[in-house]
């Protein structure tokens, strides 16, 4: 976008990349800077990939405005795209771990399921009652199963 300046009636305004790869005029104006500031920014631009002081600063008054307008709807321009992307990684990394895991213990019963019906001389009516009291017991301790008290329960 941009701003009109009387005093250069466009002479200064250069067609340069925007900070976001877009072509655009920019204008030209003064703006004052005490010495620690300029030595700050000269110390940091190259660091945040920036060719010049011009980008920094243009990236930074960018920012702050994103800041400023935090209680406005303009603020879903400013950090919808930057959420939504920290958001899908941690979403992504978390669903590779879950599924990962769920495959492991997924093996494990299968093991120990078909360990326990080879050696297991149960009857179907006395299958289908562990099933039921096993569910039962699974939903009121909230799936934190304890082997002690498993055994417990069926020595008694």
């Amino acid at each position: 976008m941009t701003v009109p300046n009387s005093k250069d009636n466009g002479k200064n305004s250069g067609g340069t990349g925007d900070f976001d790869g877009t072509i655009a005029n920019k204008t030209r104006f003064g703006v004052y800077f005490f010495p620690e500031t300029l030595k700050t920014v000269d110390c940091l631009y190259k660091s945040d990939n920036c060719s010049n002081r011009s980008e920094f600063i243009e990236k930074a008054v960018r920012f702050y405005c994103g800041y400023l307008l935090q209680n406005k709807p303009e603020l879903i321009d400013y950090l919808a795209p930057q959420i939504g992307t920290i958001t899908d990684g941690i979403i992504k990394g978390s669903e590779q771990r879950l599924a990962r895991a769920i495959f492991k213990l997924a093996v494990e019963v299968g093991v120990q399921t078909h360990l326990l019906a080879a050696m297991s001389e149960m009857s179907d009516s006395a299958l289908f009652k562990l099933r039921s009291g096993v569910t039962d017991e699974v939903r009121r301790i909230n799936g934190i199963i304890n082997f002690e008290s498993a055994v417990r329960e069926q020595r008694s």
